[in-house]
């Protein structure tokens, strides 16, 4: 369990890195907009000969929920 733990909060560290780099930015919810739900999706790396190389979790956006015309150029999720 400490592995996953380690993996996302490495993988959270990035995140805040990346709105540290200026590469997206935090804004309030504007007023009428839904969030885009995320989740964690872990994945175990390995090496040629089965061993662990290391566990790699990513926080994803479930884009799914988005709808044509109306929330497509604009993201929002909860961090």
């Amino acid at each position: 369990m400490a592995n996953w733990q380690e993996a996302m909060q490495a993988e959270y560290e990035s995140l805040v890195k990346t709105v540290k780099n200026n590469v997206f930015k935090l804004v309030k919810l504007p007023e009428g907009r839904d969030v885009v739900d995320n989740k964690w999706v872990f994945n175990l790396k390995r090496n040629s000969d089965g061993s662990v190389q290391r566990y790699k979790a990513r926080l994803v956006a479930r884009g799914f929920s988005q709808q044509p015309g109306v929330d497509f150029t604009e993201t929002y999720t909860r961090l």
